[in-house]
């Protein structure tokens, strides 16, 4: 009898240190948050995982942030990455809204939650998707070029990368803008939301269009590789409209290389994206969709 009582008291001490690991291992785990990022080489995305920091550090979590290169192969090598890490939660900032379905389904299977941040997901289980109102700010930047324009000429518009969401919104915004002018859209080109290709894209435009009177481009980099194009073609009193208010935009404006840009908050998306995760991880209750405010910034 003896015998038995040591063996289950060997039994029950060695669960409870077993318990003890595991509830050790969890309330760690629960300190742990992954940001995926679909670039870094732009000040947008950077403020934006600036400001996510800045409120784990407040929160008191680690966050672990990987950045996707604008890939979206690697995009899905970092979500298989961070399920093997221990976070509890993973913030996504898709390269591709159709693309990310892979990644959003990866942490499905892993059972990690996901909030999207400035871009959806087109597909998979996401909790909550933070981000500013797209259509709105598109719509804002049409509506600034048909008053300034009054309501005529032709004009060019930048697109982002095709498939992302906020191409989408910001074109379909901005075409809600301008439904009721005369401004024409000569052309409509993809420049990937880079500055380069933006540069690049403008020069062979303005080869077949040179009687234009503004560019929407979709993002500031985009807008700044295009006034570049524009300055050295001599065209200065070209309008140009961004969207994201970097600080080089926001200087371009003061100075009046831009005519506007409308204003997101990243480092506020990014700070909510913590805030909205602390409260999933909690199990607390959160909106679907999470709008971050905007502005128009002008000289």
């Amino acid at each position: 009898m003896k015998k038995i009582i040591s063996i289950l008291t060997v039994f029950v001490l060695s669960l409870g240190v077993l318990t003890g690991c595991s509830s050790s291992k969890g309330s760690s785990d629960s300190k742990k948050i992954g940001l995926i990022v679909s670039t870094l080489s732009n000040p947008f995305f950077v403020d934006l995982k600036e400001g996510a920091e800045s409120k784990a550090k407040e929160l008191g979590y680690e966050l672990i942030v990987l950045d996707s290169q604008d890939d979206p192969a690697k995009e899905v090598s970092n979500m298989e990455d961070l399920t093997t890490k221990g976070v509890s939660l993973i913030l996504l900032n898709p390269v591709d809204s159709d693309a990310a379905t892979a990644s959003v389904t990866i942490a499905n299977g892993s059972s990690i939650p996901v909030v999207t941040l400035d871009r959806n997901a087109n597909g998979g289980n996401v909790v909550s998707h933070i981000a500013s109102d797209n259509v709105a700010g598109g719509k804002m930047a049409g509506e600034f070029l048909v008053e300034q324009l009054n309501g005529e000429g032709n004009i060019v518009e930048l697109e982002g990368i095709a498939g992302s969401s906020a191409a989408r919104d910001r074109g379909q915004g901005f075409s809600d803008g301008i439904k009721n002018s005369n401004l024409n859209v000569v052309s409509k080109q993809t420049a990937d939301f880079d500055r380069t290709k933006g540069l690049s894209v403008m020069e062979n435009i303005l080869q077949g269009n040179k009687d234009i009177k503004a560019v929407f481009a979709q993002n500031d980099e985009m807008a700044l590789g295009a006034q570049k194009a524009l300055e050295a073609a001599n065209m200065k009193d070209v309008l140009i409209v961004g969207f994201d208010a970097t600080d080089d935009a926001v200087e371009a404006v003061k100075q009046g290389k831009m005519a506007a840009t409308v204003a997101q908050q990243p480092d506020l998306i990014g700070s909510l994206g913590i805030e909205t995760a602390d409260k999933v991880i909690k199990g607390e209750s959160v909106e679907a969709f999470i709008p971050v405010e905007l502005k128009l910034i002008t000289k």
